[in-house]
């Protein structure tokens, strides 16, 4: 017979803002939601500027990514510490 597998219930500890998730965070909390509030703008800010601001596609994504790479990094970092 196959095992069944267990399921983990995400259950924040107290004061977390986020939950870990598959190596990465969801927001548990009012304050993990309001954190991805600018996170995500400037991940929309850093789109429409890489667009608007080059002339090919090459240097477009050659803004974009590490922007987006730093961003990330810093979010998981920020998550990491709040949860």
């Amino acid at each position: 017979m196959a095992s069944r597998k267990q399921t983990k219930k995400l259950r924040p500890g107290p004061g977390a803002w986020f939950v870990p998730l598959r190596g990465s965070y969801i927001p548990a909390s009012a304050a993990g939601w309001w954190t991805y509030l600018p996170f995500t703008a400037y991940l929309v800010f850093a789109l429409v500027a890489g667009l608007q601001g080059t002339e090919s596609i090459a240097m477009a994504t050659l803004f974009i990514v590490p922007n987006w790479i730093a961003a990330a990094a810093v979010m998981t970092y920020i998550a990491a510490r709040k949860s």
